[in-house]
């Protein structure tokens, strides 16, 4: 593969790894060759909530090949209070439907799915609660939302401005579960030696994996080793460790062999997490002119009962517009339902989808064009902290995403364009996404022959991160990049966060260059000894010493659809999004991020929905042939752009992420056109024919 020349940031580049995975020879999680290995088949709970009474394992272990059958009575023991969603088959206590309960191992894994089809489980079953709703008893405030936002805020007077407002919206938003489905399912192979655990893992971070097993299983760090080299998505899912690992661990503690044990499609409806339904209350009041004065956002979702999560929901309203008196909530219940878990940009997603549709509602009860809202309301500091903002373009991304689109030329009115049977309309929506940075630690060595290997313990998900910091790595030793290699995806190098809230390049990076700039330094003074030289720097205290601001991302979604007047089919001709996303270090991969991020919103809007069967708190659509996500008839023409933008008080990079930004408004966009070109406003999605067919305009 050609390298670019030195000032490699800013250039496109195919990801490094992308011949060895187009040509198979980029290994997964349960792809690595081992000897002796073995395999593993989870068996998930078939009651809703109650215990394990009696579990007969003999027709399983007389299949050929099966090994064993491990469950609360006979798997190795593992250390309480470390993760209570992974104190898996310690006790009979069942918490939902799809809990795992029992793992079958076997020579074979055709062995190992018979075994698991044979064991026999009888349960004394007790009564469950699953259905969220906005009247459930068991409704309570938790005291933080994920990562750590206080639950609610508030600041001037919300109840009197909003009776007071000339204009008033009050709206309820509705969002069904959403499932996390990457190609590659969760999925590990463990091996034990000598008391030392290895495991190659399908996760967002072999760090945060070695942290959690270490003590799971009652061993120092060092003693546990996580490689993730390739990792076929996660969007997430795979941003803690889960299940996979921790069964196959056990497995290979109890038979002596290495173990590799996959989740089925099927199986990670649930036991891995999935995006909480919402239930979500918006109040805006503002004058004739759109200027929003009174801003109350109201969240309702659902956690399991084993262990709370609680998705922020209502952050995404706290920073985004202007509005002196202002009220967020987050309100949760305890459901006999899996706990909910990361899914792209948890909060802002479905955040974002009730706030950007509930300002086109108030523009047109303004009578004011939706994009001209949004610039009126524009912040001049951090509405909620009050710090000034680092950079915000958000106000940029509107007026040049609004021009590429031809926006001037839409007909504010709802339902009149049509073409032949086909209703047309636009529809638009900011976006935001918080820009984080976290301390990483990075080595670097610089070989006598002229080359140098750097090393960080960052996860590729599929994302180009391997060759955002190849980059980054190159232009910082100011050296040709076919000069570097790069190494990431194992804890036994330099530890570094997880790659997930769009922080992976921002942190990884920072400490890529920050090691690469003292290598760099020693190298002018010191000559190169024959064992080569090395470097290895922690960003800890750097970051720690940031100044106080506010930092995000920001872009605006165009969205152009047609919905079929007689049969109420919605197509979408057009998607555009305009971003400020500071430095991008590989145009290639960011364009292939953030239509990757669109596309999922338009997947939101359309298709995707969990659907529940309340006798059982399980999703009966838990397969790709029924649970539906978007394919490429669905949008004829998707387009991504990014503003210059340069932002000092990021990281040294002067990047902000782009892994999530594209997701956050995309849904309400598609949603706000389809209200344009049909005059109906769809408040629960997904956006589905049967709620668009008896309110559609006639000829």
């Amino acid at each position: 593969m050609s390298a670019p020349p030195v000032g490699a940031v800013g250039r496109e580049h195919p990801r490094l790894e992308g011949r060895d995975k187009v040509t198979g020879a980029a290994r997964y999680a349960v792809e690595y060759p081992v000897d002796d290995v073995t395999y593993g088949w989870a068996v998930p709970a078939a009651a809703t909530r109650g215990r394990v009474s009696r579990i007969d394992t003999a027709p399983a272990l007389a299949v050929p090949g099966v090994l064993d059958v491990l469950h609360h009575g006979n798997a190795p023991r593992l250390a309480p209070g470390v993760d209570d969603t992974l104190f898996l088959l310690q006790e009979p206590t069942v918490h939902y439907r799809g809990e795992f309960v029992a793992v079958v191992v076997a020579e074979t894994l055709e062995a190992a799915r018979e075994g698991a089809r044979l064991v026999r489980i009888d349960y004394d079953t007790e009564a469950h609660s699953t259905v969220l709703s906005a009247h459930h008893p068991g409704l309570y405030r938790p005291d933080k939302v994920n990562p750590g936002y206080p639950a609610d805020t508030a600041e001037g007077d919300f109840d009197a401005a909003f009776a007071a407002a000339e204009v008033q919206l009050d709206a309820t938003y509705r969002t069904p579960a959403y499932h996390n489905n990457p190609m590659e399912p969760h999925a590990t192979t463990a091996h034990w030696r000598d008391g030392r655990l290895l495991v190659h893992d399908s996760t967002q971070g072999a760090t945060p994996v070695q942290a959690t097993l270490a003590p799971l299983f009652g061993l120092p760090p060092e003693a546990v080793r996580v490689i993730a080299e390739h990792v076929g998505g996660g969007f997430g899912s795979k941003g803690a460790p889960k299940a996979p690992v921790v069964l196959a661990a056990l497995a290979a503690r109890q038979v002596g062999r290495p173990v590799r044990l996959a989740l089925t499609r099927q199986q990670l409806f649930g036991p891995i997490g999935y995006r909480t339904p919402t239930i979500q209350r918006v109040r805006l009041g503002a004058d004739a002119d759109g200027r929003i004065a009174a801003v109350c956002h109201d969240a309702i979702s659902q956690t399991s009962k084993v262990h709370e999560f609680a998705e922020q929901t209502a952050v995404y309203t706290r920073s985004m517009y202007a509005g002196r008196h202002r009220r967020t909530t987050h309100r949760l219940v305890r459901l006999d339902v899996p706990t909910p878990f990361w899914m792209r940009a948890p909060g802002e997603c479905p955040g974002a989808y009730a706030l950007e549709s509930a300002l086109d509602e108030l523009a047109t009860a303004c009578g004011v064009d939706p994009v001209e809202l949004r610039v009126r309301n524009d912040a001049t500091v951090d509405p909620d902290s009050g710090q000034p903002f680092s950079s915000r373009n958000l106000v940029a991304c509107l007026r040049e995403g609004a021009r590429r689109f031809d926006w001037a030329d839409r007909d504010p009115t709802p339902g009149v364009r049509r073409l032949g049977r086909w209703l047309i309309g636009t529809g638009v929506a900011g976006s935001s996404y918080p820009a984080r940075s976290r301390a990483a630690a990075a080595a670097a060595t610089a070989a006598p022959d002229g080359t140098f290997e750097v090393r960080v313990n960052a996860t590729d998900i599929g994302t180009g991160a391997r060759t955002a910091l190849w980059q980054l790595a190159a232009d910082a030793l100011a050296v040709p990049a076919d000069r570097v290699a790069i190494g990431v995806g194992d804890s036994d190098l330099p530890p570094a966060p997880v790659a997930g809230g769009s922080m992976g390049t921002a942190s990884w990076g920072w400490a890529v260059i920050r090691t690469c700039e003292q290598l760099r330094q020693r190298l002018r003074d010191t000559a190169v000894p024959a064992e080569g030289l090395t470097v290895e720097v922690s960003t800890a205290d750097e970051v720690r010493a940031q100044r106080p601001l506010a930092r995000y991302a920001y872009g605006a979604h165009f969205v152009q659809v047609r919905v079929d007047a007689d049969t109420g089919e919605v197509r979408v001709d057009r998607m555009l999004g305009m971003f400020a996303v500071g430095r991008v270090v590989n145009p290639t991969t960011a364009r292939s991020q953030l239509i990757g991020g669109m596309t999922m919103g338009l997947s939101m809007a359309l298709h995707e929905e969990g659907l529940l069967d309340e006798r059982y708190g399980d999703w009966v659509n838990h397969d790709l042939a029924t649970y539906h996500i978007s394919g490429c008839a669905d949008v004829e023409r998707i387009e991504a752009y990014w503003l210059p933008e340069e932002d000092p008080d990021l990281n040294p990079a002067g990047v902000k992420g782009i892994g999530e930004i594209g997701i956050v408004g995309s849904a309400a966009a598609v949603a706000n056109a389809v209200h344009h070109a049909t005059g109906v406003r769809v408040r629960d999605l997904p956006v589905r024919l049967d709620k668009l067919l008896d309110r559609l305009p006639a000829d």
